[in-house]
């Protein structure tokens, strides 16, 4: 009988454990928790952005590739994790309201209440439709919930909007893990941790790149000031 490539197949020899670095913890969560763990995966990406779902779903895929779980379950799991999350910043949204919420962008450090408007702005725009291409769009998929819950869009709507947008991005991400799985096994094996580590270093260089650019904003803003007055 003919085996469906799209169902755990016999575990391949290369076993989550032997990869290293942040690649071999998020494949070693999702091995031992199984298909759950890619939703608890996707849940911490949408608070902590720098666990980038573009690292975590081809993870999922290529241990499905692997036989280490099913690639169907893998991306229900995936989209439930990412919507849980959604859940988190709309109902931040919904219980700060527009006035709480402006007032701790002002107060946060190296953000801009510009950036608030501009968020509102949009999806006052485009409304289900931010939130549905939002869920496809690295960050953005993370706080676009926030004016979601802030204009009160009914939860069910939100959900599907969220759902949809989400199911298809994990399909993409996790699909492109299985198909290239063969390809990807070799190269973990011998550089996941070099990898991780570029990871990591190229997160760190885009945060320093966001913070000292806004900290130049900040000085320029000053002395316009200062020399205003």
């Amino acid at each position: 009988m003919a085996t469906n490539p799209w169902t755990a197949a016999p575990a391949a020899e290369g076993s989550a454990h032997q990869y290293e670095g942040f690649i071999g913890w998020i494949l070693n969560l999702m091995d031992t928790l199984g298909e759950p763990g890619v939703g608890v995966a996707l849940f911490i990406e949408t608070f902590f952005p720098p666990v980038p779902s573009e690292a975590v779903l081809p993870g999922a895929g290529f241990l499905a590739y692997s036989g280490e779980m099913n690639v169907w379950l893998a991306i229900l799991w995936a989209t439930v994790g990412g919507l849980l999350g959604a859940w988190g910043f709309y109902a931040a949204g919904a219980l700060l309201g527009r006035d709480r919420t402006a007032r701790l962008v002002r107060r946060t450090p190296l953000l801009e209440i510009e950036d608030f408007h501009k968020a509102e702005r949009f999806f006052a725009r485009f409304g289900g439709l931010a939130v549905l291409l939002g869920r496809c769009v690295p960050v953005v998929r993370s706080f676009v919930s926030i004016p979601a819950g802030i204009e009160r869009m009914p939860l069910f709507r939100f959900s599907v909007y969220t759902v949809v947008g989400s199911a298809v991005w994990n399909t993409i991400w996790i699909g492109l893990g299985f198909a290239f799985g063969p390809a990807i096994e070799p190269v973990l094996l011998q550089w996941s941790g070099i990898i991780s580590n570029l990871v990591i270093a190229v997160t760190g260089l885009l945060v320093l790149w966001f913070v000292l650019a806004r900290l130049r904003k900040l000085a320029r803003a000053r002395r316009s000031e200062d020399t205003s007055t």
